[in-house]
This record gives structure tokens, sequence and C-alpha cells, in this order.
């Protein structure tokens, strides 16, 4: 048994998706939630920035002794490896959204076809199609860039009836219901809060894969493995550090959360990460 947080990191708000998961799955488990909001996006950047970013943020969370790791940040998980987590200190159990959300992906679909949204970085990295020949040689994978979905995230602009998030979601699945997909993976974790968007642009005939909702039941099932689950029978306690205002942060995660999470959220100065 082990009474450290768990360790969740992204670039802004959208690994909150994986907390709402934790906080359902495991509700006796500290969380300590780190968000990256003063460089967000991470998906424009270089890989070269990106890893340099990812080893900040991975450090910030072990310096805070966590107990796991959830990169619960697509462009980040597209780019690493176990090898360069080894090279970060990574030496507690760790996961991103990747291998998490193809697996659900390769298991549920019927015919094979599988379509990945993501930011522009996961897509070029192509992680999301070595990962899923490696599970399901026979699978046909059809990726494409969203960039424009994180910025309408973080900004609120997520009303199923928001003209302009409905276009851009038209513009970025089009190309895969002309492929007659089956399943689709949501690669960032910040698009299932355009789920019900997504959902009727694809007429509700496509499979929608939470990779953040994933990457929170992978960690789980390593807890378990490991014996490290907190023996606590009280609820456990999340706190939030972000490097952009608080304020802003406080009210987009009470739409990720539904909750408040007002006076649980502390700023952190970039210079203390490393940035």
């Amino acid at each position: 048994m082990n009474n450290k947080p768990i360790g969740v990191f992204d670039s802004g708000v959208g690994g909150l998706t994986a907390v709402k998961e934790l906080h359902k799955i495991l509700p006796h488990e500290d969380i300590l939630y780190f968000g990256d909001t003063g460089r967000v996006p991470y998906g424009t950047r270089s890989r070269e920035t990106i890893l340099k970013y990812a080893a900040q943020d991975i450090q910030y969370l072990l310096t805070n002794r966590v107990k796991a790791v959830v990169i619960a940040c697509g462009t980040v998980s597209a780019n690493v490896n176990d090898e360069l987590l080894r090279r970060m200190g990574v030496n507690v159990p760790c996961t991103g959204v990747v291998l998490p959300a193809t697996r659900a992906a390769c298991a549920l679909s019927a015919t094979g076809r599988i379509g990945v949204i993501a930011t522009t970085a996961a897509i070029r990295s192509g992680a999301y199609g070595r990962a899923m020949r490696s599970i399901r040689p026979s699978a046909k994978v059809f990726g494409n860039a969203a960039p424009l979905f994180v910025p309408l995230v973080e900004n609120g602009l997520t009303d199923y009836h928001n003209q302009i998030t409905r276009l851009t979601a038209q513009m970025y699945l089009e190309p895969l219901v002309r492929e007659k997909i089956d399943t689709l993976i949501l690669g960032c974790t910040h698009f299932p809060l355009l789920y019900d968007i997504i959902n009727d642009i694809l007429d509700y005939r496509v499979a929608l894969i939470d990779s953040g909702a994933q990457a929170a039941q992978y960690i789980k099932s390593l807890l378990c493995e490991q014996t490290l689950l907190s023996d606590r029978t009280t609820p456990g306690s999340t706190l939030y550090r972000v490097t952009d205002t608080v304020e802003s942060f406080v009210g987009v995660a009470g739409m990720f959360l539904g909750e408040d999470v007002k006076g649980l959220v502390e700023h952190v100065e970039l210079e203390a990460i490393g940035g």
C-alpha cells in the first residue's frame, strides 16, 4: 500500500478528463494535477521543445513525491518512449494515453477501420499507427490533426450549439467519415469536452475512445499489480498546480470536472519547473 499522490500532467486543462475518471475509479487516492497552462498548446511545438517541456513537467511531479505518473497529454505521449522516460528519471509506474487508447480501439472496432484525431505533433509522430500495428496488424488507421480544438476548449467554446466549434469539427471529421471508420480515438485529452458535438457530426455511428479515461484505467491496473493503492477509507484530495492564471483555470476546470475547484488551485512559476 502507498498513500502518496498520483501525479497527472498536461499542457493545459485537457488532462482533467483523466482526473475525472480517476475520481470515479480510485476515490480514495490523492492526486496532484500539473497543468502547464502558461505554455499551452504543446501540439504546435517542435519535438525538441515538447520533450524539453515534458522532462520539466515530469521532474516537477517527481520532486513532489508522486507514486505514479499519468502523461495526460496526447502530444507528449506520442513523442516519448520507455527509454526517454528512463532518461527523464521516471522510476514509478507511468502511462501515457497512446497505448491504452489504442488497445481499447483495437478491441472495440469491428471493421478495423480506426480514426484518430489529435494535435499536429501527435499525428506527425506516427505513434498511433505504430501502436495499432503492434496490436492489430490488419487495422487501417486514419489520422487527422485537429489543432484548433485545443484553443477552442481552453477558451470554453464547447457548447453543443456553438457554430464555430461545430464547423471546425465538421472540417476535421468529414475526411474520416469518408474512410468509413467505425471507431475514433480522441487522441488529445481536451477533445472529450467536445464529445457531444463530435458524436452528432458522426451521426452516433462511430464508437468514441476517450484517451484520458483509458489512461486512468490503465494506471489503476498498474497500481493494483504493484500493490501501490492507498489503504485510506476516506475520500482522497486533489490539488491543482498551473503555470498561468488560477482564475482562468478554475472556470474551465469546472466544465471538465462538473465541480468547483476554487481554493484547490495554486500558481507555480515556470522557473520552478525549469522554464
